[in-house]
């Protein structure tokens, strides 16, 4: 392979997370100009902030040396006293642009920080709200909560901090520099001697710290993920007394995190003390070095006294060193793993045509084959026409491929074979407005967003009126319990509904479905969580309901499903009888047997 190929090769092989912060140069370029701005007040504070050091030696040459001062020499003024008034005045100056400059250099890397920390994180949560369903249900939510939160609040630490730091630091050296160079090759040499020492310490450490933050940033998303669990399944816990398992469970999470945090810290920790053997070293040359070329007259007092001064000023700052690294390895980190959540395709996009209005709702699956992963199919060439307004169920044993059926047709996954068409066109090629615009779903398991009854029923339309909002209600009978409520349609819902029943919450969940008056109305085990009389009020309301839509029911109960247009029954992931309920009823077939258990007409 040539070489220029093999640089091809690796430049597509090479990620945007393996080098994050250029990373975040190339996505945030409207922040360029702030940075820029940020970074000249920080240089500008920077040169303001050595010349105190300048001022001190200038007076110092003016009590030594009199009218043949420098100050003397370069104002024209003879009297000390004048001399001395004078560099007070340019102090006075020199403090003021030093402080303003400090506050606007402060402004704008917290505005920069900020700024690119809202950015990032809107981002990447609306990058991972639009990544498919396998996605979310293979990773734990507390791992994506880290990225989202903890990580992008790293990140902004150290564009808040540790940017303006490392910008200082080098600058100092800088300014530092020159002035030693400007005063004496020799002491220069000297002064800086230890400067590469921190450098190849730095590096050395850098290398150290990198795996260990990765460690610290994977720890953290663990303990993320446990206690996001254990507060979603805290009623769980509670049933089965398992509060001090948990507890301990919790703190083996936190102990592995502060362990791999404790690790590296120690090692960060570790640097101090070779960059203060270095200023060490750096001072004592110019303490004494310096001192005897003025003994010997080859150095004027005042510039011995600018020098003494910077080399503190030059190698001082440099102790900050360890933090500043600790403060880029944890951003860099956090950039790494936000920057890969970012790199993970959309496997499910959005398609870009769109239905006619009105949409009828007809649906067509032709030989669909479908599967989770790298598992076998668990659906075996589906073909099911349900015309536009009628109502179809599907029915099964658990494991029959209901529920991934239903997941095709909100295109919550795409098939591994066939097609599935609404109106005649390919849900793949239709955009979400489209698709799921037109749909109606009510889950399984329903999620209740923490707010009012009003605000949950209105999600799928925030526009709603209230006479709407309680017509959905009523429809789902849902208006009567309700209406029992301390505040009505404004009772306060606590987060996921917690404080509803399990009915009351399904009842809710169907009333939002309704509510948008869909085109098509999927129902996920809709009513499993209601008792028989509220499920046959559900039935007739849903006759009703349904007469303008079409329904596509999955249930276990076959009382919810018998006077559906046709019944679908599924067995190992594939179609083995269809036809209305007296139809299927009279072929003593599957669905005959289960209606036979469930009526009791047959011991079960």
């Amino acid at each position: 392979m040539s070489r220029g190929a093999s640089a091809l090769r690796l430049a597509r092989m090479t990620s945007p997370a393996d080098r994050p912060l250029c990373a975040l140069w190339d996505r945030h370029r409207r922040y360029r100009g702030r940075l820029i701005g940020a970074f000249t007040m920080s240089t500008v504070n920077k040169v303001a902030d050595v010349m105190p050091e300048l001022l001190i030696g200038a007076a110092v040459d003016v009590v030594v040396r009199e009218d043949d001062s420098f100050v003397a020499t370069m104002l024209g003024v003879e009297s000390r006293y004048a001399q001395l008034a004078w560099l007070a005045v340019i102090n006075v100056v020199v403090w003021i642009i030093e402080s303003a400059s400090q506050y606007v250099a402060d402004v704008m890397w917290r505005s920069l920080a900020q700024g690119v920390e809202h950015d990032l994180r809107v981002e990447a949560y609306d990058h991972a709200q639009h990544l498919d369903m396998s996605w979310h249900e293979a990773r734990s939510s507390g791992d994506t909560l880290a990225a989202l939160n903890d990580d992008v609040n790293q990140l902004e630490r150290f564009l808040d901090a540790g940017a303006p730091a490392i910008i200082q630091t080098v600058l100092n050296v800088i300014l530092v520099g020159i002035i030693f160079a400007a005063s004496s090759v020799q002491l220069f040499v000297l002064a800086f001697l230890p400067i590469p020492i921190i450098i190849i310490g730095s590096l050395y450490f850098q290398r150290r710290l990198t795996p260990l933050y990765q460690g610290v940033r994977t720890a953290v998303a663990d303990l993320s993920s446990a206690l996001s669990a254990n507060l979603a399944g805290i009623s769980t816990i509670k049933a089965f007394t398992a509060e001090a398992r948990e507890r301990q469970r919790i703190e083996q999470v936190s102990d592995a995190y502060r362990e791999a945090n404790t690790t590296a810290i120690r090692t960060s920790a570790a640097f101090v003390p070779l960059v203060r053997m270095a200023i060490l070293a750096g001072f004592t040359c110019t303490l004494l070095l310096g001192g005897w070329a003025v003994l010997d007259g080859n150095l004027e007092i005042g510039l011995y006294s600018v020098l003494v001064f910077m080399t503190q000023r030059l190698l001082w700052p440099l102790t900050r060193v360890a933090e500043v690294l600790d403060l880029y390895q944890r951003g860099r980190a956090s950039a790494r793993r936000i920057l890969l959540l970012l790199e993970v395709p959309i496997r499910v996009p959005a398609g870009t045509e769109s239905l006619e209005r009105p949409v009828r709702g007809r649906i067509e699956l032709r030989g669909v084959r479908a599967g989770y992963g790298e598992a076998p199919d668990v659906l075996h060439g589906i073909d099911m026409v349900i015309p536009a307004g009628e109502t179809h169920a599907v029915i099964g044993a658990t494991g029959a491929g209901k529920s991934s059926l239903l997941r095709l047709v909100l295109r919550f996954d795409d098939p591994r074979g066939g097609e599935i068409l609404l109106d005649g066109q390919n849900i793949r090629d239709l955009d979400w407005d489209s698709l799921r615009g037109s749909t109606g779903y009510v889950s399984q398991d329903v999620f209740m967003f923490a707010g009012t009854v009003a605000e949950n029923i209105a999600y799928g339309r925030p526009d709603a009126t209230t006479e709407q909002i309680r017509a959905a209600a009523e429809a789902a009978a849902a208006l009567d319990f309700i209406d029992e409520l301390p505040d009505g349609l404004e009772t306060w819902v606590g987060e996921r509904g917690v404080t509803l029943s399990g009915g009351q919450r399904q009842r809710l969940a169907l009333a939002r479905a309704l509510l948008r008056e869909p085109a098509v109305l999927v129902l996920d085990e809709a009513t499993s969580a209601v008792d028989n009389e509220t499920e046959a009020a559900i039935q007739r309301s849903l006759r009703v309901a349904t007469k303008n839509c079409t329904a596509l029911v999955v249930a276990h109960r076959l009382s919810t499903v018998r006077h559906a247009d046709r019944i679908w029954v599924l067995d190992h992931g594939r179609i083995v009888e269809a036809g209305t309920h007296d139809e299927l009823v009279a072929r003593e077939g599957t669905y005959a047997s289960l209606w036979n258990v469930q009526t009791g007409a047959i011991a079960g």
